[in-house]
């Protein structure tokens, strides 16, 4: 269908200029056993391989039912949150597929087009699922949980 092809590929490039527009990062989760820093006193794990680098967004849930939470395992109250987000990264780089994300893979956002969104920058998610597939694509969709900051002890 060559003129569905073409169609797609204008909206393929008008996403790509006006929606893919910050820097996002995906890694896989480290693997191995944690290394002493001696400068911190603190345990780290080695980096994880970082998947793909590249234009990207990360969209927040439209409706309040995105949110949701569960209790955890043994306790009788909620605990932590599920926040629905969305990460768009596209389908090519140049002429080659780009990488499609992994369920429990991490998401960062390195670098944002709006001085505004500066907060963002280093903000994590977790994908909850591989990357969705479908027969007509313009935009790779990945569902995202946002990890929740450390909680800070009050003085």
């Amino acid at each position: 269908m060559a003129g569905l092809d073409a169609a797609l590929a204008g909206v393929k490039a008008w996403i790509g200029a006006n929606l893919l527009v910050d820097t996002v990062r995906v890694t896989l989760p480290a693997s191995g056993e944690p290394v002493l820093n001696e400068e911190t006193g603190q345990l780290e794990y080695p980096p994880g391989e970082v998947l793909y680098e590249g234009p990207g967004a990360v969209q927040g849930g439209t409706a309040q039912s995105e949110i949701s939470a569960t209790p955890d395992a043994g306790q009788p109250w909620v605990q932590e949150t599920k926040s629905r987000y969305r990460l768009l990264t596209p389908l090519t780089i140049g002429t080659d597929p780009a990488p499609v994300p992994p369920k429990d893979a991490t998401v960062t956002v390195v670098a944002v087009h709006d001085p505004a969104n500066t907060a963002l920058i280093g903000r994590t998610w977790t994908c909850q699922d591989p990357g969705r597939a479908g027969t007509i694509e313009v935009v790779r969709i990945t569902p995202l949980d946002q990890n929740q900051a450390p909680r800070r002890e009050t003085p």
